[in-house]
């Protein structure tokens, strides 16, 4: 690796002042450990607590870098081979609260997929943009959303020629990737930004074998969960800035406008650290997981009952390539849900999966992996399939909702109005005030601000007859709905 990227600046000033020997009186309360109670200090180690400190002038500060900081985001920014890194400590939610801020003013629209996660809609809620929805492909084998198509872009762009940016989901929860270059060069040439939730692929820079990260796809803002698949702490994630679209200054006030005045500092430091281990042994790492997936893979397509796709699946519409360190194994060959199956693999195997939805459970294998995880994996699935069969009909898969509803209301505005309760069944012709989103496909059936038809209603009700997963409303029975007055 590069001379420079041998140190993690943040974490050696953080170790200096704790050894530095000066008594505190200051915050945090615990006093670098003197007063934390014992379970805290097995929690954190007490040369831990010693480090956790918040705002002494050479810790720098995370909402104004001058030293450390700055250093240790200018060598993210320098791996990662965009123009800037801005470290945070709320998550990629508060990224992509600030990506999204950063680009967008009041009353701009904003092309939005679907399938966006709930942090998209909560940024365009605080930036004010108007959303543009585009329906992903949807898989009907695995009933699952997939990713955009250029064509589906280019189309909503005909029709919204005024837009100011393209939000894209790249990759998926799957690991499935689109055509990001594609679409990206489309809103371009349209004068239009792109802002990529790249939650799930912090480690595709580091392996050719994998989809090419958003940052070399072109896109102007791309925010990470570095703690997802890399060796950071959960909540802690990096926002990423390349070309000349978007004002850096722009970027970094929006970050400082949402991102607490006192952040924690071991939280900031794993992520400096995280970043000098990729840059240490990245690409050893997330080849070893690469090559142990392709392993599990090949194993479990021989099992009886289970399923696991790769990239002889890829080259459908929305789905141009695939980060197979994620392993979606569907299990309605054995006659059972994934949901069922989770419980299964928890309680008698001793294995969590990441989630699992109507057809299949999904494994992550990250660059911690190894032969023995990967054989522990491989060899719990396979007496899984042996044992736990209930039988050959596969669970009902999840149906597809027509026509996006007309959306009345920006997010903004309905979040702000006046809403009230009304019976599920007599909601139709009123303006929702909440999401109901089923898993899978994980799309929104209905957003704040939209209006409610019969088809919708009608959809809804079959639709959790499936016995899918609701999310979104206050009432997940969907006896009621809350509307706007």
């Amino acid at each position: 690796m590069k001379k420079e990227q041998r140190r993690a600046p943040l974490a050696a000033a953080m170790e200096a002042y704790a050894a530095g020997g000066a008594l505190a009186f200051h915050t945090p309360g615990h006093k670098q450990g003197l007063g934390a109670d014992p379970l805290l200090k097995k929690l954190i180690t007490e040369e831990g607590l010693k480090q956790e400190v918040s705002l002494m002038a050479e810790l720098d500060d995370l909402n104004h870098p001058e030293g450390c900081i700055r250093e240790a985001e200018e060598l993210a920014a320098e791996l990662w081979d965009a123009d800037s890194a801005f470290f945070m400590v709320n998550g990629t939610t508060g990224a992509i609260h600030t990506m999204i801020m950063a680009a967008l003013s009041p009353g701009d629209e904003v092309l939005v997929p679907r399938n966006a996660h709930r942090s998209i809609m909560g940024g365009i809620v605080l930036s004010g943009a108007c959303p543009v929805y585009m329906q992903p492909t949807v898989d009907e084998r695995l009933g699952i959303a997939m990713g955009l198509t250029t064509e589906c872009v280019e189309e909503t762009i005909r029709r919204h020629p005024t837009a100011k940016a393209v939000v894209v989901v790249y990759p998926t929860y799957y690991g499935v990737a689109c055509d990001l270059s594609s679409i990206v060069r489309t809103a371009h040439a349209h004068g239009m930004t792109v802002l990529v939730d790249e939650a799930h692929g912090a480690h595709l820079h580091f392996s050719e074998a994998l989809p090419p990260d958003a940052v070399s796809c072109g896109a102007d803002l791309v925010a990470q969960s570095t703690h997802k698949t890399l060796g950071s702490m959960t909540q802690t994630s990096m926002l990423f800035l390349k070309g000349g679209r978007i004002e850096t200054e722009r970027v970094r006030r929006t970050m400082s406008l949402l991102t607490s005045t006192s952040p924690n500092y071991l939280l900031m430091a794993s992520l400096d650290i995280a970043r000098y281990q990729m840059a240490a042994e990245g690409r050893e790492r997330v080849g070893r997981a690469v090559w142990l997936s392709s392993i599990v893979r090949s194993e479990v397509n021989r099992m009886d009952g289970l399923w696991c796709f790769g990239k002889e699946y890829m080259g459908t519409p929305g789905a141009e390539a695939l980060d197979t360190a994620k392993l979606t194994v569907q299990v309605a060959g054995l006659g059972m849900t994934g949901a069922e199956a989770e419980q299964i693999l928890r309680w008698k195997y001793k294995l969590q999966c990441e989630l699992a939805d109507t057809k299949n459970v999904l494994f992550i294998l990250s660059m911690a992996d190894t032969e023995e995880t990967a054989d522990r994996l491989t060899e719990a699935l396979r007496d899984f399939s042996r044992t736990e069969k209930k039988g050959d009909a596969a669970p009902a898969g999840p149906l597809q909702a027509t026509t996006l509803p007309a959306v009345v209301d920006t997010p903004r505005e309905a979040m702000f109005r006046e809403s009230e309760h009304v019976a599920f069944e007599s909601a139709e012709g009123r303006i929702s005030a909440e999401e109901i989103a089923f898993y899978p496909p994980g799309i929104p059936v209905i957003l704040p601000g939209e209006r409610i038809t019969r088809e919708l209603i009608d959809y809804i009700k079959e639709t959790a007859a499936l016995g899918l997963r609701v999310t979104g409303p206050q009432d997940t029975s969907l006896k009621t709905l809350r509307v706007l007055r």
